[in-house]
């Protein structure tokens, strides 16, 4: 995140792992050197959807950078997959 505060920013929800499965990586990450296509969870997605390299300097810079909002998280797992599906298609 910048050095501006972040106001539109929410915690990760517990058990959703939504930013690892809905949008495509196009960047190496450990275990998928081509990256992942949406829709598809990362390898490093573990079954309680947490991020096994999310402190690792491996970890791809796209997910290091996402930071948690409203707009993308929305107001639970399900609005989360649409919400990033939805941001997916229309940057694709």
């Amino acid at each position: 995140m910048n050095s501006m505060e972040c106001v539109e920013c929410v915690e990760c929800r517990e058990g959703c792992g939504a930013c690892c499965i809905a949008p495509s990586i196009t960047s190496f990450i450990p275990g998928m050197p081509n990256g992942k296509p949406a829709n598809m969870p990362c390898i490093q997605l573990t079954s309680d959807f947490q991020c096994k390299i999310f402190d690792d300097p491996a970890r791809p810079k796209v997910c290091a950078e996402l930071t948690p909002t409203s707009d993308i998280c929305g107001s639970d797992r399900e609005h989360a997959m649409f919400l990033i599906h939805t941001l997916e298609s229309l940057t694709a």
